[in-house]
């Protein structure tokens, strides 16, 4: 049974969700619908890019993933379909396919060709469905499309490294539900450029000198429950997947706050990670330093 999943940034108040379900139904009865998410920010294709590389790995390979992020069709934003990492992705070529791509090189790309056959103002639901259909009767892309060489890309997906290698300068692409922020600093290449160097990272006029295994590890379980304070307190760790993230442990906007409100920290923001020779703090300082 075919597996089609749904990311877009459609929210949950309009029938767009429902109406782009419904016609995958109307064509396969039987196939399995599942959604990523809906919440996506409008038209942000590095939040979605993100999303989607976090959460199709875990699917079954040969699953179709029908992308709804900025798809109005024009001369700049055409439509694509890719097959990369035994998976099928379905979106338009505004580099929201990026993220992925500078990881995994795709087994081939077409450019979406049958928009003489349908006219619509919802791509989504009038070209991504039946390609996606298409494809989980079996169909190869070849027929819906012609090989193209490659994607768009987009900037910021790759951290800017300076000629002394002492430096990393990121950005923020992405606030979770926690807001915790997620940055394009990615583990792999963080320690190709540290190799063991010490190490400060300054988001804002915030300072950090220890990355985190996990979100409990800034807690001493040696001090009674009731004396500790650790909640809202700033950390950084790398998520699991991999991404350079500063969080509130058991941050919540309404009450402790959150590593966005209380820091400021917005999408596309500067994080830098700078290195140094010797340790520039005090043995056992390992908490967040505010300037």
């Amino acid at each position: 049974m075919a597996i089609i999943t749904l990311t877009t940034d459609f929210g949950e108040k309009d029938h767009f969700v429902g109406a782009t379900k419904g016609a995958i139904y109307s064509e396969l009865p039987d196939v399995r619908i599942v959604d990523i998410s809906h919440s996506v920010s409008p038209f942000n294709i590095l939040e979605a890019g993100y999303i989607i590389l976090n959460a199709y790995n875990s699917f079954p390979k040969g699953t179709i993933h029908l992308v709804g992020i900025d798809s109005e069709i024009n001369e700049e934003n055409k439509h694509i379909a890719l097959k990369l990492d035994d998976h099928y992705f379905i979106c338009a070529n505004n580099g929201i396919m990026s993220m992925i791509c500078s990881e995994i090189t795709p087994e081939k790309i077409v450019e979406i060709n049958i928009h003489d056959k349908i006219q619509t103002s919802f791509p989504v639901l009038d070209v991504f469905v039946k390609v996606a259909c298409h494809i989980a009767r079996g169909g190869t892309l070849e027929v819906i499309g012609k090989t193209i060489p490659e994607i768009k890309p987009i900037k910021n997906v790759t951290p800017f490294v300076n000629d002394d290698k002492n430096q990393i300068i990121g950005n923020v692409i992405y606030v979770d539900h926690y807001g915790n922020v997620v940055t394009n600093i990615k583990r792999g290449f963080y320690e190709t450029i540290q190799k063991g160097r010490e190490f400060e990272i300054s988001a804002r006029n915030y300072k950090f000198k220890k990355i985190y295994r996990r979100y409990s590890d800034i807690v001493n379980f040696e001090i009674p429950e009731e004396k500790r304070h650790d909640e809202g307190r700033g950390m950084v760790l790398f998520n699991s997947g991999g991404f350079l993230e500063i969080a509130v442990y058991k941050s919540n906007s309404a009450t402790v706050g959150s590593a966005s409100t209380l820091m400021g920290l917005k999408l596309m923001d500067n994080v830098s990670v700078s290195f140094i020779s010797e340790p520039i703090l005090p043995i056992g300082f390992e908490d967040m330093v505010i300037e």
